[in-house]
């Protein structure tokens, strides 16, 4: 079932999907993050950002109402420092009471922040001054019903809310290689490669059936989906008159993609 977002006077807002990787990227200095930092100069402030994290899973569909989300730690095992990281950006309940607007969604004022949201912006808007919300991925929705979720969701351009997919297009955790840093598995580099061709030819629906590659490969790179779902909703959002470039492409321990991708903005050179 669709919805109308009402329209504002606003710039329409690229779409734009980051691979967040480690929690750590939160507080280094490297040239994943440093990309994300040059984002903000290159892109439309927008007028508030919505977040699909691959760290919100729900039974049914659940956008965060709260006025002033809280910062979630969603990891353990890591530095203090971490811990330590408050983002402290408003939330958008009136963006969020639009997309509720959907019978299937749910307003939801308990959840925040979670390090698949901060952990990137707070590179891309450090002083924490644009609204922030989230939309949870439903456990009980197919591959293609996330998709046509983020085609409802498309509205929210209109609006000037720049929507942010987080998760990775390769994720897995069982196989990381800590003596091969950048480095990828063939099998890696190969699910990429093939999200890759099918985002460059706007096959939304090639992305909702990645089984399609093979089940083994599939669950190879992603053992579980999550993470590969908000790219989903970032395809669901744009259309194929949407410009398509990447901000950083890399592996991250041989079983971690490390891409970004822009759509409908002017090209960003990769790093």
């Amino acid at each position: 079932m669709r919805f109308v977002l009402e329209k504002a006077m606003a710039q329409k807002m690229p779409v734009l999907f980051v691979g967040h990787g480690s929690p750590m990227n939160a507080i280094e200095d490297n040239a994943f993050t440093e990309a994300l930092s040059g984002l903000s100069a290159r892109l439309p402030r927008p007028e508030a950002v919505c977040v699909v994290s691959a760290h919100w899973v729900t039974s049914g569909s659940h956008v965060m109402a709260s006025a002033h989300p809280k910062t979630i730690h969603d990891f353990y095992g890591f530095p203090r420092p971490l811990y330590e990281v408050q983002y402290p950006a408003p939330g958008a309940p009136d963006q969020a009471e639009k997309v509720a607007r959907n019978p299937r969604i749910t307003p939801d004022e308990t959840w925040g922040l979670d390090h698949g949201s901060w952990s990137v912006l707070r590179h891309m808007y450090p002083k924490a001054d644009v609204p922030a919300f989230q939309l949870s991925l439903d456990e009980r929705r197919s591959f293609k019903e996330h998709l046509e979720l983020g085609r409802e969701i498309q509205g929210l351009r209109e609006r000037g809310v720049l929507i942010l997919g987080s998760g990775n297009i390769v994720h897995n955790l069982q196989r990381i290689d800590w003596d091969n840093s950048l480095g990828a598995y063939d099998w890696a580099m190969e699910f990429d490669s093939k999200v890759k061709a099918a985002v460059e030819a706007h096959d939304a629906s090639t992305l909702a059936e990645p089984q399609k590659w093979g089940e083994t490969l599939l669950a190879t790179a992603h053992p579980t989906v999550e993470h590969y779902l908000p790219l989903l909703y970032c395809m669901g959002s744009t259309s194929g008159r949407d410009e398509v470039s990447y901000p950083y492409e890399g592996f991250d321990f041989g079983s971690i993609s490390m891409r970004a991708i822009l759509f409908g903005a002017p090209a960003i050179p990769s790093n």
